[in-house]
């Protein structure tokens, strides 16, 4: 009866030791997880505002309520009275373990973040990076997928090109191209600047308004005399405008016989006479 009484005094010193801890315990976790709800919904709310990539929400969405919830739950171990330090020490070994054995993988993962949400170029977009150029097809979190002109498929991890330098040609709306042509120094320049300037002015998909277009003698080269044309266009029509330019000129330099001349080099001949 006595060992009884024992066990159920030593019974009582638990409850009262540890009951308060774990009832508060309990309530900490309940307002914690309702506190966390608000907060994950909070964010969210200012990522679509903050017009981050849709993509990217989800899983930032997953990150921060897994980062919050181990936060509470380690605190509310540590109320109940369970010793943390260690735990928290082998935990921290294990993602350093883990964090050396995937660095590759885990700077990718960092590089798409970066770029889902600072947007150095989106799906759709022309860019040169990393020794390729080609169109946008997927973002993704560890690459991103490119499409070469001439129907490759290309694909690129995150990290370098978070890094590294782009090009992107489909950034800004309008782009100049600059033509160079060459005639010959004997051909009339004002003639042929002025064919240049009426094929430039005729064509609609050149943009007129803001920034004309203009040519301009650019350089008395070796065996030429180099003209440039500078026009602006709209992204899309940069090419086509390119190429119908580039063949138009020869037939109307053809037409008005203008020369564009072929590299040329003088060859004197000197006989030495022994």
């Amino acid at each position: 009866m006595e060992k009884f009484e024992q066990i159920l005094a030593k019974v009582y010193e638990l409850i009262v030791t540890y009951g308060m801890k774990f009832v508060t315990a309990i309530i900490v976790l309940v307002v914690g997880l309702l506190v966390i709800k608000w907060i994950t919904k909070a964010v969210v709310r200012l990522m679509k505002k903050g017009n981050v990539n849709d993509s990217l929400i989800p899983f930032l969405k997953s990150l921060l309520n897994i980062m919050l919830k181990l936060m509470l739950v380690i605190s509310v171990m540590g109320m109940v009275g369970i010793q943390m330090t260690s735990f928290i020490a082998v935990l921290g070994a294990a993602g350093l373990a883990v964090g050396l054995a995937m660095q590759g993988t885990l700077q990718n993962f960092a590089g798409g973040v970066m770029i889902l949400l600072f947007k150095p170029y989106e799906v759709g977009h022309f860019i040169e990076a990393q020794g390729f150029m080609g169109t946008v097809k997927e973002i993704q979190i560890f690459t991103t997928v490119l499409t070469t002109p001439d129907n490759r498929k290309v694909i690129i991890p995150n990290s370098p090109l978070a890094t590294g330098s782009i090009t992107n040609f489909s950034a800004m709306p309008t782009r100049r191209i600059d033509f160079s042509f060459g005639i010959g120094y004997g051909d009339d320049i004002d003639a042929a600047k002025k064919i240049l300037l009426k094929m430039a002015e005729k064509d609609d998909r050149v943009l007129k308004d803001e920034d004309p277009p203009e040519v301009m003698v650019e350089a008395l080269a070796d065996s030429s005399v180099n003209l440039k044309l500078r026009t602006w266009v709209k992204s899309e029509d940069y090419w086509s405008l390119f190429f119908d330019i580039t063949e138009n000129v020869k037939k109307q330099f053809d037409g008005a016989k203008i020369s564009i001349p072929f590299p040329q080099q003088d060859v004197h001949l000197y006989n030495h006479k022994g």
